[in-house]
């Protein structure tokens, strides 16, 4: 059984009209918490990006068009008021306060009761197992509070750290997007596409 997480939360509405819960700060451990994204973590995000282009423009390719603060900002203040318009939570991870990365929902479909789980960590964050304690925190959310159906995760063949998370989840792969991403440097990567269904998670 995954571990439940504390959840603060705010009462809003789906979109059949029933209420649900508008998630808060997450605790994923005893010194991590997934906090909502905020327009106060432009800074942070912006530094990361920039002092590690190398590292995470492998296989984000963002990072090479991210090339001032500005584009961060645009960023951070879109995904912000889209959270609140569809529902779709993206949330900073902070560890004894400190940003070690992002980790949301995209791609939602509510009358299908699909989403996607997108994510990125930095450098110095890598190894702990921190991405993947968000990612069930994620989930748990996805399936418990969004009235999820299905969560998928795609991630470029190759990128062996991302490819680990749902495997070690329980994500079933279900096939291969070719050719599914265009990559900094203008050359495209697969897309493996790993997907869990509500009823094959057990409940918090």
């Amino acid at each position: 059984m995954k571990q439940a997480h504390a959840m603060e939360s705010k009462r809003g509405s789906r979109a059949n009209g029933e209420q649900m819960t508008s998630p808060g700060r997450i605790m994923i451990d005893g010194d991590a918490v997934l906090d909502p994204l905020a327009l106060s973590d432009t800074d942070a995000i912006w530094n990361t990006i920039d002092s590690q282009r190398e590292h995470l423009g492998r296989w984000l390719p963002f990072v090479e068009m991210t090339t001032e603060r500005a584009f961060t900002e645009c960023y951070v203040t879109s995904a912000v008021e889209g959270a609140a318009r569809n529902l779709e939570p993206q949330f900073a991870i902070r560890v004894d306060g400190v940003f070690a990365g992002l980790v949301g929902f995209r791609g939602t479909d509510r009358f299908n009761r699909r989403t996607e789980i997108g994510y990125w960590i930095s450098k110095e964050f890598e190894g702990r197992g921190l991405m993947t304690r968000a990612v069930i925190a994620l989930v748990n959310l996805a399936f418990s509070d969004l009235g999820m159906n299905r969560v998928q995760i795609r991630c470029a063949t190759g990128n062996d750290r991302s490819r680990r998370i749902p495997i070690r989840l329980g994500f079933r792969l279900e096939g291969v997007e070719r050719d599914g991403e265009l990559l900094s440097g203008g050359h495209f990567t697969d897309l493996e596409v790993y997907a869990l269904l509500a009823r094959d998670w057990p409940a918090p």
